[in-house]
């Protein structure tokens, strides 16, 4: 705006003459237009970049039949094991959850949650939750597992510092009760998630992911392990000696291919666990390089910076963080909302998202100097 005014203020008092001024002003404006429609584009160009391409498949994954299989008795709360072969899903959504927070597992069913066709595809939504605290919070967690039928409880302690132990217990379950679901998404319960806007990226290349190793969402780079023993991230020299992680992808949102699935599964089953653990994420990106599974990235995931509501933004946008469930039932609903927005609407709503994220982030950095 202020270049259009400059433009305007320049023309104005010297008209003729100043063709070159023109050009530049209509140059700078088209310009300023291309990034605002293409800027995830533009931000999977800069993220490409960075990005380490050396697949390092380590030694030391041990084979399938090596491995003791998932058992039903290994989860304290499960759907039936035939679930997966009964409804099966295309696409199934895997949502991690603290065993106090109902309201947000409500939520998720009353909206994107309980969708079970998409674009013609089956989808299945399951909870992720460990053992509480509270044996008082244990007794409404059976009622809740015989009432909605979509919560898996593993044997482990419900805390923060367990939260990798928490993804092991999915991906184990996933590759024992679903092996023939296409895609695996996991999930936080605070994310607005949109299986429409994922299913359309997946598929509108003819599924060039479903015969190769899919490992999508935000991908964190060069990441360096928290030494700070006051801090819930800390990892010690001794648990992980080198000074960055492997690229890896935000834990609020990622997607697993079916055969990425299966590799970083074995590999997590596979992995000494070191004391503290790794954060869930990074342990699921250490997996995949051992794997030898890259990580892909697509702006449409939001993992870092807090990305402000906008109708048209968010019917393209594929996970969006830090979503109370009161926002979830508002937001689904006038996202759904006719009418739908035109192509040209929704690349605009996208870019203005992505820039006030942005510009949100760089304040926020600022003003905690």
């Amino acid at each position: 705006m202020v270049g259009l005014g400059f433009c305007k203020i320049r023309l104005g008092k010297r008209g003729h003459g100043l063709g070159f001024l023109h050009v530049l002003c209509a140059f700078i404006v088209c310009a300023a237009l291309f990034v605002l429609l293409f800027v995830d584009f533009l931000e999977s160009w800069v993220t490409s970049i960075g990005m380490s391409t050396a697949v390092e498949a380590q030694a030391g994954v041990l084979p399938l039949q090596s491995l003791p299989p998932t058992r039903p008795e290994e989860f304290l709360l499960m759907p039936s094991p035939l679930v997966c072969q009964r409804a099966k899903p295309y696409l199934i959504i895997m949502v991690t959850s603290a065993p106090a927070n109902q309201r947000a597992r409500q939520a998720i069913r009353d909206t994107w949650g309980g969708e079970v066709q998409v674009r013609g595809l089956r989808v299945m939504t399951l909870f992720m939750v460990g053992v509480a605290s509270d044996p008082g919070l244990g007794k409404l967690l059976i009622e809740e597992a015989r009432e909605k039928g979509d919560l898996i409880q593993g044997r482990f302690l419900d805390t923060y510092s367990n939260l990798t132990l928490k993804t092991l217990s999915m991906l184990g379950w996933a590759r024992r009760f679903c092996p023939q679901t296409h895609f695996m998404a996991k999930v936080d319960d605070d994310v607005l998630f949109n299986p429409s806007a994922l299913l359309h990226f997946l598929n509108k290349s003819h599924n060039p992911y479903e015969q190769g190793d899919l490992y999508l969402g935000r991908v964190h780079l060069h990441v360096a392990p928290d030494r700070d023993p006051d801090s819930k991230h800390y990892l010690p020299a001794g648990a992980y000696p080198p000074s960055v992680f492997p690229d890896y992808c935000s834990g609020t949102a990622y997607v697993l291919s079916r055969s990425a699935l299966l590799k970083i599964s074995l590999a997590a089953s596979a992995s000494p666990l070191s004391t503290p653990l790794p954060p869930e994420d990074v342990f699921v990106g250490l997996c995949a390089r051992t794997a030898g599974v890259l990580p892909s990235h697509s702006p449409l995931f939001s993992g870092g910076p807090g990305v402000p509501y906008g109708r048209c933004c968010y019917q393209v946008m594929v996970s969006i963080h830090h979503i109370s469930p009161r926002e979830m039932l508002h937001y689904w609903a006038d996202v759904h909302s006719s009418p739908p927005c035109s192509w040209l609407s929704q690349r605009a709503s996208l870019g203005m998202c992505k820039v006030r994220a942005m510009l949100g982030s760089a304040l926020g950095l600022q003003q905690g100097l």
